[in-house]
């Protein structure tokens, strides 16, 4: 395949950094699944440079979309056309792919989320950031525990007889629970059915709560690779639930789509080339005392030279990446102004 355009969204969230790229038809053409292991930058960049090593001869990339929590970070590294949140991206993916969806149930390592799709628009949406419980790393912590790699947490849990029931209100009661049920000599199965059951209560007494949840309903996010939650959730809510074949990348997948719209109207890119990703990246803070607020400022440095600044209520400090009027002097002359 030579001489197309091709489109990137990248994803960067707690746990992973996803980047895709699709061509003019959303045919998915390459996708990466990076953990971040708390270096973003040095994940990201390292990434891309994987991307770029993987494009057809004589492609381009004619757009690039953001999204996740990392979004303004990857913006500030790539110069995206499109920076959009979870919510817009994961509901984009999924309405290309399954039009007629109307739940959306997400869920990753560090947080979760519901998106409810009304006549082909999201429509309502809730996210839950706060307790381990109902995301991917409670499984994660419970799998060490009972000596179970996690890729092997979802078939056990279907081989489970008589699943026992974990407290699964909160991270810690769940673990204390958990251990109890071992002391008690219920079977590793039973336990880990359990747990699947406990994850898929809370987060639809959280993060579900007061939503109608209707058909079709799609399950994505890192977490919908454990068949044991699947059959959880379709348990609960009594309905088949749906894994999109790429369920792993979806926001990014949505993020490369809308890059794909933006571009189509301004036949342009304002991605700033592979090239220009090998520089020196850093990210500092400073806190603006310039009123009340005491807003946190974030900056992104390439070699030393400001790329792109954010965080700020107001606007003031704003410095969009590829914006050449933004003033470094600005920043390092007066941070607490």
């Amino acid at each position: 395949m030579t001489g197309i355009d091709l489109y990137m969204g990248i994803d960067v969230g707690s746990v992973s950094v996803n980047i895709v790229l699709i061509d003019e038809k959303y045919n998915l053409l390459e996708k990466l699944y990076l953990r971040t292991q708390g270096r973003p930058i040095r994940i990201l960049k390292e990434g891309l440079e994987e991307i770029h090593q993987a494009l057809p001869l004589h492609s381009r990339i004619a757009g690039v979309g953001t999204t996740g929590s990392g979004r303004e970070l990857a913006n500030a590294i790539v110069s995206a056309d499109v920076v959009k949140n979870e919510i817009t991206a994961h509901g984009t993916a999924v309405l290309h792919y399954i039009p007629d969806a109307q739940t959306i149930l997400e869920i990753g390592g560090q947080d979760s989320k519901i998106i409810l799709l009304r006549n082909g628009v999201v429509s309502d949406f809730a996210m839950n950031t706060v307790c381990a419980a109902g995301t991917g790393s409670f499984l994660d912590r419970q799998a060490e525990r009972l000596g179970v790699p996690i890729q092997e947490f979802g078939a056990l849990a279907l081989r489970s007889a008589t699943p026992v029931r974990i407290a699964g209100r909160c991270a810690v009661f769940a673990e204390s629970d958990m251990i109890h049920k071992q002391q008690m000599g219920c079977s590793c199965e039973d336990i880990i059915k359990g747990l699947c059951d406990a994850l898929v209560r809370n987060y639809l007494n959280n993060v579900g709560k007061g939503k109608e949840i209707l058909p079709r309903i799609v399950f994505q996010g890192g977490v919908a690779a454990n068949v044991g939650i699947v059959k959880a959730f379709e348990e609960a809510l009594d309905q088949p639930v749906i894994v999109p074949e790429h369920f792993d990348v979806m926001g990014a997948i949505g993020a490369g789509i809308l890059a794909h719209r933006k571009t189509s109207r301004t036949g342009d890119t304002r991605f700033c080339g592979f090239n220009s990703l090998r520089g020196d990246f850093a990210a500092r803070t400073f806190e603006c005392k310039g009123c009340t607020n005491l807003c946190e400022i974030v900056e992104i440095l390439s070699d030393g030279k400001l790329r792109a600044r954010w965080g700020g209520r107001c606007g003031k400090w704003s410095v969009a990446a590829g914006d050449e009027t933004g003033s470094l002097s600005v920043a390092q002359g007066s941070p607490s102004a």
